[in-house]
């Protein structure tokens, strides 16, 4: 078993297992990690027993459409039922969990009126939904106009949060590669895999 603790945080992240939007994970022991704009990462962590998971949401809610079964857990309120139900049914316990959550940024809608901005709704989404659970969120580092690369170690609790400056990636980058995938969720898949060619 590796000593994470012992570890420089460059070869912890080098170790751990990345997360993508509408992704969750749920370790004792291999850190978990991810890349955030103006998405929001919530790490559970079970105070109790070595587990702890992490989860990478774009939107606090989504409108029910076409592609439910692809772009639900991209929704904050799948995403958090889905991290603690898996968790739960792992052996960890409510009444022990606390929250360290991550990210809101202001890479994408810079401009618009606070009110309007992606990140705040998930920041204020993340919030409102881990105080009507009880889980105390116990640290947080939301909003501002930076990228964020976020490490979790589970068996420790530790969370490491890193504020992406522009000689690591361009928040012009990272806003591109938000919106990139965004577009891609709304197109319709192609029926070419369900065809089956008979020889």
């Amino acid at each position: 078993m590796i000593d994470y603790a012992s570890l420089p945080s460059r070869e912890i992240d080098r170790l751990a297992r990345n997360i993508k939007p509408g992704e969750w994970a749920i370790e004792r022991q291999r850190p978990i990690s991810t890349l955030l704009g103006s998405c929001v990462a919530v790490c559970l962590i079970d105070t109790g027993i070595p587990m702890a998971g992490m989860n990478h949401f774009m939107l606090p809610n989504m409108k029910k459409g076409a592609h439910d079964d692809e772009d639900i857990l991209l929704a904050g309120d799948a995403c958090m039922e889905a991290l603690l139900n898996a968790m739960l049914a792992q052996g960890a316990a409510k009444h022990r969990m606390k929250a360290k959550a991550f990210g809101g940024g202001a890479v994408i809608d810079a401009n618009l009126p606070s009110a309007l901005s992606i990140g705040k709704r998930n920041a204020n989404f993340t919030r409102e939904w881990l105080d009507r659970e009880n889980i105390p969120l116990i640290a947080a580092d939301f909003l501002g106009p930076c990228s964020r690369k976020v490490l979790l170690v589970p068996a420790t609790g530790d969370a490491y949060c890193r504020r992406v400056t522009s000689s690591l990636i361009s928040t012009e980058t990272l806003r591109r590669e938000e919106m990139a995938y965004a577009a891609s969720l709304l197109q319709k898949p192609t029926d070419n895999n369900k065809k089956i060619e008979l020889f």
